[in-house]
């Protein structure tokens, strides 16, 4: 494995934070960051190529280059509080819509310009949870390989395939496979539990401040809501997509 990285200064430790720390090294190495046994784990068993790997103790890999690095240089590298002493740069692999493989009844969720990484992260285990075939982020504001995106999912950025796209070609995509888009919203819409989702569903969710555009509510096939009974009128775009997924579910068990 070599000699023990002790140094902050080190450029393998300086790339792997500039990749940390900004989406366009990220753009243009094509690379990002792992951090984790079990994201790591899930990032190998979907077929990622892994670059280089830094651990607190000695590995032996048949893979990428592993270097070990000291206790403070590895807290300085950890993205997260709670650390497993594992880090990792991993080769970027970019989906297209044409790539997906659906269910005979896929069930997808659509995101709208999502902002948050968190957000999407915890979207992405709802989606793993509940065996959609894809997640969809049209117009995305953040790129898919944040590491706190990563770090939000567990891992299930790695299990669910996950493609970036313009509104229009998401909506080309879905109306020539004949999937019915549902769209989440309050105006004009009906409670989500009466809404078949048994046939091909794309779940269509937009930004909690501004919701969807007029693009995604002009093509919906149905809109669907989450009744509000309390005084606020939304709920965090995670939890609402996790509500509506697992009815899916729920009505394709019967």
């Amino acid at each position: 494995m070599g000699d023990i990285i002790s140094s902050v200064q080190n450029p393998k430790v300086k790339r792997l934070l500039t990749l940390q720390q900004k989406s366009s090294e990220r753009r243009k190495t094509g690379l990002f960051v792992v951090e984790g046994h079990r994201e790591l784990q899930h990032c190998l068993n979907a077929g990622y190529e892994v670059d280089t790997v830094f651990s607190l103790e000695p590995l032996t890999l048949d893979f990428g280059q592993c270097f070990q690095v000291t206790s403070q240089v590895y807290e300085r590298m950890a993205y997260r509080g709670s650390t497993e002493g594992v880090i990792a740069i991993v080769k970027a692999r970019s989906l297209m819509l044409s790539d997906l493989r659906l269910s005979d009844h896929p069930l997808i969720v659509v995101l709208e310009s999502v902002e948050k990484p968190g957000n999407l992260g915890a979207v992405l285990r709802s989606a793993d949870a509940a065996q959609a075939d894809a997640v969809i982020v049209c117009d995305p504001l953040t790129d898919l390989y944040n590491p706190n995106l990563i770090r939000s999912s567990i891992g299930a950025v790695f299990t669910v395939p996950c493609v970036a796209c313009s509104s229009q070609e998401c909506i080309d995509f879905l109306k020539a496979r004949h999937i019915r888009i549902l769209t989440a919203q309050l105006q004009d819409s009906h409670l989500y539990y009466d809404t078949d989702m048994t046939c091909g569903t794309a779940l269509v969710m937009g930004t909690e401040d501004t919701g969807l555009t007029d693009q995604w509510r002009k093509v919906a096939d149905a809109h669907i809501r989450i009744p509000m009974l309390g005084r606020l009128d939304s709920l965090n775009v995670s939890v609402s997509t996790a509500i509506l997924l697992f009815e899916a579910v729920r009505q394709r068990q019967k």
